[in-house]
């Protein structure tokens, strides 16, 4: 049996971009379909322009968002995944991690697991 990395609700998670890396907190959202960059951060890591647009449907209605692909660092696994850039400003998290990037690396989510500081 192969052991599956485990998750909190709450990762410590490194964006990957050809001008700089950013570490900082994600949320780990499984109920989420797709991943989400806030608008800012995705501009000063200079991750634009998207290449598609999209329709999201989230709490705060349906909406038009850019795409782009981004390299994360979770758990010590480098994963390409697709992330809409968002205005994430309001939000306690700038990147939330949906189900596309979760999927590619197999990851398992314990709600109670505390985040290593």
């Amino acid at each position: 049996m192969v052991e599956r990395p485990i998750l909190g609700l709450i990762e410590s998670v490194t964006v990957l971009s050809n001008s700089s890396n950013k570490k900082l907190l994600a949320r780990i959202d499984t109920g989420a379909t797709s991943s989400s960059i806030d608008k800012e951060l995705a501009e000063k890591l200079s991750l634009g322009p998207g290449h598609r647009l999209t329709t999201i449907r989230s709490a705060s209605g349906v909406e038009k968002r850019e795409i782009v692909k981004i390299k994360v660092l979770l758990n010590g696994k480098t994963i390409e995944g697709e992330f809409s850039i968002a205005d994430r400003a309001h939000m306690t998290y700038p990147v939330l991690i949906g189900q596309n990037v979760l999927r590619k690396g197999e990851f398992m989510i314990d709600p109670l697991k505390k985040r290593k500081e």
